[in-house]
């Protein structure tokens, strides 16, 4: 009953994380699992893999729910999304199935230090070239591969990389948000995709599982998400973009210090 509550309770605010910055609610989802997961006294070598596979699926459904609502107010760019989306697909499930082979403690460090560096510069309010622009459609591609690779890599839905990418590209922050929420989808679908089939049957893996996918958290942090991800659109909408950025770098900040902690503990 208590995982039961903490789930719901981590949906609600991953959803809203989801809709307000276009992240996905996997920084929240993936140390928030792996901390239920410890409790539950799961093998340390498959708790890692198991909260980023748990953490993509649930961004399957976050991300429709988000995207819905940023579609309704025309906030999504299609074209862009259209050009990154096959290759972040492309992406997302190569890195999604490797990664269930990359050591537990290597991939907790790695999901650390790289929003250590993502929270500090959006804290820092650090502003890119005025001739920073978005490449043509071969340089899309690769910005798709990277962000794919990337998001699925950490279990995430690619908002802490593709939102800093458009930004830095010198797209207005809530363009970029809306265009990240879009390409939160298909990166969460073929990533959850990779992680199933690399646990498929691990005899580590409890009851309830689909190979690194816990369908009891699935259930209820995707239920819970999908309610708030359309307030967080809305918020994101009506809030400064400065205060934006700020609730952005803190929250990832915050998180990538503490999984850095563990990782190193």
């Amino acid at each position: 009953m208590l995982a039961l509550a903490s789930f719901i309770a981590l949906g609600l605010t991953a959803g809203l994380l989801a809709g307000m910055l276009g992240i996905g609610g996997g920084v929240v989802i993936v140390p928030a699992l792996i901390w239920i997961f410890q409790r539950h006294g799961l093998s340390p070598e498959i708790i890692p893999h198991l909260a980023i596979g748990t953490s993509l699926s649930s961004i399957v459904f976050t991300s429709l729910s988000a995207i819905w609502a940023q579609h309704k107010r025309r906030a999504i760019d299609w074209p862009v999304v259209r050009l990154l989306a096959p290759a972040t697909l492309l992406g997302g499930f190569a890195s999604g199935y490797l990664a269930g082979f990359i050591p537990a403690d290597m991939l907790k460090a790695f999901f650390a230090i790289f929003l250590l560096f993502v929270g500090t510069q959006f804290i820092l309010d650090w502003k890119p070239a005025a001739h920073w622009r978005l490449p043509g459609r071969g340089g899309l591609w690769g910005l798709g591969l990277g962000i794919g690779s990337l998001s699925a890599l950490l279990g995430i839905g690619g908002g802490n990389i593709t939102v800093p990418l458009l930004h830095a590209c010198n797209l207005d922050l809530k363009r970029a948000i809306a265009i990240s929420t879009a390409l939160g989808f298909p990166i969460a679908l073929f990533g959850a995709v990779g992680f199933l089939l690399s646990g498929w049957r691990h005899a580590l893996l409890p009851s309830g599982t689909l190979g690194y996918v816990s369908l009891p958290a699935l259930a209820a942090i995707a239920g819970a998400a999908i309610l708030t991800a359309p307030l967080g659109v809305r918020l994101a909408h009506d809030l400064p973009v400065k205060r934006l950025k700020r609730i952005f770098g803190v929250l990832v900040l915050a998180i990538s210090l503490r999984m850095l902690w563990t990782a190193l503990m």
